[in-house]
């Protein structure tokens, strides 16, 4: 084992978990992680629940009662889903309190069949707020052109956010626009700036994974050589944006507030081509202010075998530049990459949601007590 870890949190990265489950709570599996490796929040999203509830026993009990109840399925699905992150942010309360806040984190997601709704994201944002009740929740929103305004206006109600499903350089300034139009909002209701913070989930492997298939399909040499480039160098050139975003006069007015930075996180970071290291997206994506929510197996991978040199972003600017633009030389149009991977992103986070409702309408029948 190496001290990779422990090197990347000295580097400034906070390292989040991209999984949870009851059993990871129960088991005391999450708390080891935090005292053991560094872990220091949580997120989730709807694949990663359908596959915890889908799996094992350990929600029979809640379940049982919920059936006796009788109550709808979404209902069900929110009383476990809230209850799963009301106990992990419970066991992260020392790292939120030990961090004023900015780490010890749990997100949930809003119902991704709402992407394209921003009344009723801003809606379901403000319920599942209420119904974990835990200052260190995230609600997680996506980064769709709806969800922008709901960014706003939930941020401007002093609820934290985890923007999700970023995939392009525009978005992402979209996103932060939203975040300072949301904290200039909730300053001018009077509301303590401090206590509001965001991460902006930027999707590095999935760029990847989709620009790779094209320059498969092309074939040459040249098409090889862009391979497993475009992916570190778009997040590379967020974080240029993120830099020159929190450097601005509009900024400045908002930290005199003691408002905070919207921290870069990235996400996506299991690799997905054997041929690529299989710590690639944390090795070459270390600098201040930043998160990385890490697969259990990419946590391990670093653990293990990490090599954590330092800032690896600073510099790289011109270099990412370059190796984006040979990809669009090449024929391959970025836009239509970003826009292809935030549509998939939305409908398989749906399709998660469909088979959520599903498993766990069966598991609410089987568990349902016979009438008399």
């Amino acid at each position: 084992m190496t001290d990779a870890l422990k090197r990347l949190s000295e580097e400034g990265v906070a390292i989040w978990l991209d999984d949870l489950s009851r059993k990871r709570i129960t088991s005391g599996n999450l708390a080891e992680l935090i005292d053991q490796q560094h872990v220091v929040g949580v997120t989730t999203n709807p694949s990663i629940f359908q596959k915890a509830i889908s799996q094992g026993d350990g929600y029979d009990q809640q379940l049982t009662e919920l059936a006796a109840r009788k109550v709808t399925v979404e209902e069900a699905i929110r009383m476990i889903t809230t209850a799963d992150v009301r106990d992990a942010a419970d066991i992260l309360r020392p790292v939120f309190d030990a961090t004023e806040g900015q780490d010890g984190r749990v997100s949930i997601e809003v119902d991704p069949r709402l992407a394209n709704n921003t009344l009723a994201t801003v809606a379901e944002a403000k319920q599942l707020a209420w119904l974990v009740d835990r200052p260190n929740t995230l609600i997680k929103i996506p980064a769709t052109p709806a969800g922008l305004p709901a960014i706003t206006e939930v941020i401007g109600k002093g609820i934290s956010v985890n923007v999700t499903l970023i995939f392009s350089l525009e978005r992402y300034r979209a996103v932060m626009d939203a975040y300072l139009a949301g904290l200039e909002k909730a300053k001018a209701a009077g509301l303590d700036l401090s206590k509001i913070h965001s991460v902006a989930s930027f999707f590095v492997s999935r760029v990847d994974t989709e620009i790779d298939k094209r320059l498969d399909a092309l074939g040459t040499d040249a098409a090889k050589a862009a391979r497993g480039k475009a992916g570190l160098a778009n997040a590379r050139l967020a974080y240029e944006a993120y830099e020159e975003v929190f450097s601005s006069d509009r900024w400045a007015a908002l930290d005199r507030a003691q408002a905070n930075k919207q921290r870069p996180l990235w996400a996506s970071t299991g690799v997905k081509d054997k041929a690529y290291k299989d710590t690639l997206y944390v090795d070459d994506l270390v600098a201040p202010n930043t998160v990385n929510t890490m697969p259990e197996a990419t946590l391990e991978a670093t653990e293990d075998h990490g090599q954590i040199t330092g800032n690896t972003i600073a510099g790289t600017y011109e270099q990412s530049r370059a190796e984006l633009e040979a990809v669009e030389k090449l024929g391959i149009a970025y836009d239509d990459v970003v826009q292809l991977l935030e549509d998939e992103g939305v409908e398989k986070f749906a399709t998660s949601w469909n088979d959520l409702l599903k498993s766990t309408e069966a598991e609410l029948q089987r568990l349902a007590p016979s009438e008399g």
